[in-house]
């Protein structure tokens, strides 16, 4: 199983807000966004971080996928 982080760059994009932007928004490290962008695993921590700052919950930012791509 794994998982993919699509739902989250479409809200970014409907909330016309940047990747930088959220990345400083929500306080995470650039290694940790980019774990984001290559669809790996993170902790809950950083998801909580990232829907706080979007004010939204975790089912609108990801989604556990079948495989592992």
């Amino acid at each position: 199983m794994g998982v993919s982080y699509k739902r989250l760059w479409k809200l970014l994009i409907d909330k016309d807000i940047k990747k930088t932007q959220l990345r400083e928004m929500s306080g995470i490290s650039a290694s940790t966004f980019a774990k984001l962008g290559r669809n790996e695993n993170v902790t809950t921590d950083v998801l909580v971080k990232v829907c706080r700052a979007l004010n939204c919950d975790i089912g609108d930012i990801m989604e556990v996928t079948d495989n592992e791509n």
